[in-house]
């Protein structure tokens, strides 16, 4: 009989036996109008099996809507996603572009249980082909073996994979000629600014567009460290980029001085916005040296813009981080506010203490976002399935490894800059929400004017912020100016 090590030596030279995984597709005929033109399109809810390595597959799960008769040589095609890492598209396509969306009330707020499709006459299918897709270990996309899983939950490896998606889907479908543009939202745009830079560098694949919702390229400006908000001794950026978001979550809350309060929102945020500027970053840079009367200025300067007590802000240093904030501002009416929208409150067991034990702007949303996409999917497109679709995979979040980064920030802005400079056509947009504490406005507005970008290419970024907050199109006046501004970009851009 072998020893073990002759078995061990025969185990590793003999291939692997992959699982033989399937691919399905399901597609149905609709009429639709969007914008201003009755379109007849297809939708296909599908999944598309990669070749990875020897001992793996990458099996993405998508759906794609597409016009009937139209010549792809014109019909832009548009991929979309979310971020996390860990989230699926549902965002993204049941809020923004599919041709339904879920209702909800005219601010945002859940309008039934467990929520509904209405149509939406807002998506961008009279201007483009739309392919929403979901991330290995999120929605229906799976790693095959499923302990493979890990090697996916990866920066680097994870726009890989995507890249390649993109491209065999342009393959497949004959879409090369096709005017192509790329949509993400929070660490979407992470992926999404690093998925162009990969696809016109090692594929020659040059997008007409960038859309960026909600956008988290720097992890610096936010404080961000992996999966948790650090504000780390020593990096000041957060609290100055935060002020302005901070003075409009207390503004929406009515906790400013009637002086601030009677200010409209956009008044109020150029007054902080250059006080965040000038004398707060310039406070805050001086640490220890800042003589004793300017500190008690500006401590009295951020209780008016946050609607804060005074000793609350000194007890802080000057610095409030943003779950402090969360739990601070309406602590005296046994509440808190959202980090993702901070219009909406929530309720903590414990009224003390520093952190939110729940984002009730997630609350808010996930349950109607969950029914409706798994009812579309299974009743309406018939995609039948045995899998859970992961909405918001934890586990998936958990895992995800920025080995690209140990040492520093997550930062994704210079491939933007890169292929900005390289491809001059290319244009991005870049959507904000004003109540969005987890990406706020302010430090996308920071990111973006320190890219570096030579002075002729600086007018094909546009930057539109917005009266809601991190998926600022479940308000319906946002999300009527954002599909506006949206078809704009696009007939701009081809």
């Amino acid at each position: 009989m072998p020893d073990d090590k002759e078995k061990d030596d025969k185990e590793k030279t003999e291939p692997t036996e992959l699982p033989a995984v399937e691919e399905q597709t399901v597609s149905k005929s609709y009429k639709g109008k969007f914008g201003r033109r009755a379109v007849g399109y297809t939708a296909t809810a599908a999944t598309r099996v990669l070749e990875r390595d020897d001992d793996k597959k990458a099996v993405f799960f998508y759906v794609s809507y597409t016009e009937d008769d139209a010549d792809p040589a014109d019909r832009p095609i548009l991929f979309g996603f979310n971020g996390g890492p860990g989230s699926s598209s549902v965002w993204l396509h049941l809020g923004l572009f599919g041709p339904k969306r879920v209702e909800f009330d005219d601010e945002g707020f859940r309008a039934s249980v467990p929520g509904r499709l209405i149509d939406n006459p807002h998506s961008l299918l009279d201007q483009t082909d739309l392919v929403m897709v979901d991330a290995i270990g999120t929605g229906l996309s799976r790693a095959a073996p499923e302990d493979k899983a890990k090697d996916y939950h990866h920066f680097s490896k994870d726009i890989e994979v995507f890249t390649d998606f993109i491209v065999d889907y342009l393959n497949r479908n004959g879409r090369w000629a096709s005017p192509k543009y790329l949509a993400g939202e929070s660490y979407g745009t992470t992926r999404g600014a690093a998925i162009t830079h990969k696809l016109f560098t090692e594929h020659g694949v040059e997008l007409n567009g960038l859309i960026l919702i909600s956008s988290a390229l720097n992890f610096q400006t936010i404080g961000l460290e992996s999966d948790t908000w650090v504000f780390r001794p020593g990096n000041d950026l957060p609290f100055m980029l935060y002020l302005p978001t901070y003075a409009a979550t207390a503004w929406y809350h009515g906790r400013l001085p009637e002086k601030h309060q009677s200010k409209s929102l956009r008044e109020l945020l150029d007054e902080v916005e250059e006080y965040a500027l000038g004398r707060y970053w310039s406070a805050l840079a001086q640490g220890d040296r800042l003589d004793e009367r300017e500190r008690v200025r500006v401590r009295n300067k951020l209780a008016e813009y946050t609607g804060l007590p005074a000793d609350y802000v000194d007890r802080y240093d000057l610095r409030v981080h943003i779950l402090r904030f969360c739990k601070e501002l309406t602590r005296d009416q046994r509440r808190t506010v959202g980090r993702l929208d901070s219009r909406y409150v929530g309720i903590d067991r414990i009224i003390d203490g520093d952190n939110l034990e729940n984002d009730p702007s997630a609350d808010e949303v996930t349950g109607a976002f969950a029914a409706t996409l798994n009812d579309y999917l299974r009743k309406e497109l018939e995609f039948e399935s045995d899998a859970f679709y992961e909405i918001l995979s934890m586990k998936t979040h958990k895992a995800w490894d920025y080995e690209d980064f140990k040492g520093h920030y997550v930062d994704t802005s210079e491939n933007l800059r890169d292929v900005m400079s390289r491809s001059t056509a290319m244009k991005v947009f870049v959507a904000s929400g004003y109540y969005d504490l987890a990406t706020p406005h302010f430090a996308t507005e920071y990111t973006f004017t320190h890219l570096g970008l030579e002075k002729e290419l600086r007018s094909n970024v546009r930057m539109e912020c917005y009266e809601a907050g991190h998926m600022m199109y479940v308000h319906k006046a946002s999300l009527e100016k954002l599909a506006g501004d949206l078809r704009d970009f696009v007939k701009e851009s081809i």
